[in-house]
């Protein structure tokens, strides 16, 4: 086929024949389906309506670079640049960790924790609670807590900036009701966060790396060759973030001030020695809906 004729049946082409062709070239029709919604910019039912209409030039190609980089492996949610976490349309790339449905329900358990914490004032005269969001990498917890919990302030830290690029990106984004509540601070863990916070958080909450070493390489390829190695594995033991987490938490929090952090169902009894270790009257943890031990909380007051 000459160039003119390519190009005019690439121009010819309507939005089914671009599903049907991206269909026919990976293993997933869903993942089709969301790479030409991207590329249309529709979803769901304003793509169906708009199968049989002709899709610009720009769009189709950008349909089969996608297509051809989700062929090698890449995750879908790079391919397309984003995916909603709890109603938010988040952007991603390889710079940051996908977030799972596991992390929308750390954020369910945060915010019960947070709203189980009695009084909503902070306790150093601002206007409501502090929660830090530790290794914040996309944002997505701090975002959708600050969008659920529109009392809070939420303070999120990482190590590497460019993840809090990504997490910058995500926070534009947003609602100036939600960007004026939300503060990016570069720097590991709690020594990125101010000085002037200490005793006064109300909530800690973190999906720190929790994957062992000896676990890395038996990582599907999609999520070993892809996602930052660092946002995975924080040492041998895989406990290395975590005890971070949970040993640093006692300086920040505010009385009655809890923790929640993601970790892996193997770790659990480690996870809940490690919180009771470091003063934590209450401490237990939380079934994901998979029924495996997934979310520590931990607190000096009984945890709901």
């Amino acid at each position: 086929m000459s160039p003119e004729a390519g190009a005019a049946a690439t121009e010819a082409a309507t939005w089914r024949s671009i599903l049907t062709g991206a269909a026919a070239l990976l293993s997933s029709p869903s993942d089709a389906r969301h790479i030409v919604e991207r590329a249309a910019g529709l979803d769901g039912p304003a793509l169906i309506a708009a199968l049989d209409e002709g899709a610009p030039r720009a769009a189709a190609t950008a349909v089969e670079r996608m297509v051809e980089r989700r062929a090698a492996g890449a995750p879908l949610q790079y391919v397309v640049g984003g995916w909603a976490f709890r109603g938010l349309d988040l952007y991603l790339d390889n710079r940051v960790l996908i977030p799972r449905f596991e992390t929308e329900q750390v954020v369910d358990v945060a915010l019960e924790v947070l709203g189980a914490g009695g009084s909503h004032v902070d306790p150093g005269g601002g206007p409501g609670p502090i929660v830090a969001d530790l290794g914040t990498g996309s944002g997505a917890i701090a975002l959708a807590v600050a969008e659920e919990a529109p009392a809070c302030e939420v303070w999120a830290t990482d190590v590497s900036d460019d993840a809090l690029q990504v997490a910058s990106a995500n926070l534009c984004g947003m609602p100036s009701a939600v960007t004026r509540r939300v503060h990016l601070q570069s720097g590991s863990w709690y020594a990125a966060l101010p000085r002037a916070l200490q005793g006064r958080v109300a909530l800690v909450v973190s999906n720190p790396p929790y994957v062992t070493e000896g676990e890395w390489e038996g990582l599907a390829s999609e999520v070993r060759d892809h996602e930052p190695r660092t946002a995975l594995v924080p040492g041998p033991s895989g406990l290395e973030a975590i005890e971070v987490v949970v040993a640093g938490a006692g300086d920040w929090l505010a009385p009655g001030g809890g923790i929640v952090v993601e970790i892996a169902p193997s770790q659990a009894g480690a996870a809940v020695a490690m919180a009771r270790a470091h003063g934590f009257a209450h401490a237990q943890v939380r079934l994901d809906l998979a029924q495996r031990e997934r979310i520590l909380i931990a607190a000096d007051r009984p945890v709901p």
